[in-house]
């Protein structure tokens, strides 16, 4: 006889595994990627160019994610808006594939900075992700619509007809 499965979880709250695994792996990607940098015998402008290449990453693929799901969530977002996040992408990606290129590195290390910057990527958009889920999960958790997330902003004073 086989064991009963246990049935899905309707909450769609992300698992503690899953949180844990996500933090882990941003963290390391970011660690191995920052660490490289700080030894590197590089310039100090071109370690400044890594490095924000890092973080403009990071943050257009948090953008991304939720320009993403918004959309799929049916919440407005402007065509402009969600064109520049994944160009803003796509961008971080080739800055440092140009830049791993023109660099006098040897080819591990390329590849190092490489596979650190994408598991950044990565991380950071299923970081975004466990975020918004566990969100969303609060508020269908205290009855409100997922989408409500109001009860964190207070309501906007009425204004008098005149």
């Amino acid at each position: 006889m086989t064991p009963a499965l246990k049935p899905a979880r309707a909450t769609g709250r992300p698992s503690p595994a899953f949180i844990g695994a996500s933090w882990f792996a941003l963290l390391v990607g970011m660690a191995a990627y920052l660490t490289g940098l700080w030894n590197a015998p590089m310039m100090l402008n071109e370690k400044g160019y890594y490095f924000t290449v890092l973080m403009y990453g990071l943050f257009s693929a948090v953008s991304v994610q939720k320009a993403v799901r918004d959309r799929i969530e049916e919440i407005p977002v402007t065509g402009i808006y969600y064109g520049l996040a994944w160009f803003s992408t796509i961008l971080s990606i080739v800055l440092l594939v140009v830049g791993l290129w023109n660099a006098e590195m040897t080819p591990s290390e390329k590849g190092f900075y490489g596979i650190a910057f994408m598991m950044s990527l990565f991380a950071a958009i299923a970081v975004q992700k466990n975020t918004r889920d566990a969100a969303v999960a609060d508020a269908e958790d205290r009855e409100t619509r997922p989408r409500a997330f109001a009860s964190a902003v207070p309501p906007l004073p009425k204004r008098d007809e005149d």
